[in-house]
């Protein structure tokens, strides 16, 4: 089954709400990017409990681009968040993050797109799923990179049943790319977003799987 998620990365409350209210008449899921400073040089909107009003209705995903994303499992899981998705690359313990993230809800590991599949440390039948950026993590609207992709080919042939995501510069183009490598989960933000009628985009992304 495939999923197209609306991506979120914003620092402010008002335009997330803004977001969250443009796309939950369509959307199953809902993907709210966290950045600290210390991951990338941004900072997004970092306090969860504002969440909690939408949360009930609609599936919430988290993808933590921060510091020791350990930390921030139990406050979004306290607002209603059901997938958190933890970055490996400034994170100490991989199994210990699995761990807390599966008494949780759904668990995933994320690796940047410089980052290689080798730097996973838990074996993949652990996981709930795995995203692959095909950017830099850190900001939205930049240039897909199909580079990436041959990350999910490998993944796809060593785990046939894993469920990966990929975010990054998704669009009708790009989509198809991703769903032919091997991806079932795409993030679309800016393809959704900078449009003046994102449930439109969001059906066309629909119609390029099919």
């Amino acid at each position: 089954m495939f999923e197209i998620i609306p991506g979120i990365l914003e620092n402010d409350w008002v335009e997330i709400e803004r977001k969250i209210n443009l796309v939950k008449s369509f959307a199953r899921v809902v993907h709210i990017d966290i950045i600290d400073g210390k991951f990338a040089s941004n900072t997004t909107f970092l306090d969860p409990k504002p969440f909690a009003k939408y949360t009930k209705d609609i599936l919430f995903e988290v993808h933590l681009m921060v510091e020791e994303p350990i930390q921030y499992l139990k406050p979004f899981a306290d607002a209603g968040f059901k997938r958190f998705l933890g970055h490996i690359e400034k994170m100490s313990d991989q199994v210990e993050f699995v761990a807390q993230g599966e008494l949780l809800g759904e668990v995933g590991l994320a690796i940047d797109g410089p980052t290689q599949l080798d730097a996973i440390k838990v074996p993949y039948t652990d996981l709930d799923s795995i995203l692959i950026m095909t950017i830099k993590a850190g900001e939205s609207g930049q240039v897909f990179v199909p580079e990436h992709l041959k990350k999910i080919e490998i993944l796809r042939s060593a785990q046939n049943d894993m469920r990966i995501e990929i975010d990054g510069g998704i669009n009708d183009k790009t989509i198809v790319e991703s769903h032919n490598a091997g991806a079932t989960r795409f993030v679309a933000n800016s393809f959704l977003f900078n449009s003046s009628d994102p449930q439109a985009r969001y059906q066309l992304l629909q119609k390029q799987l099919e």
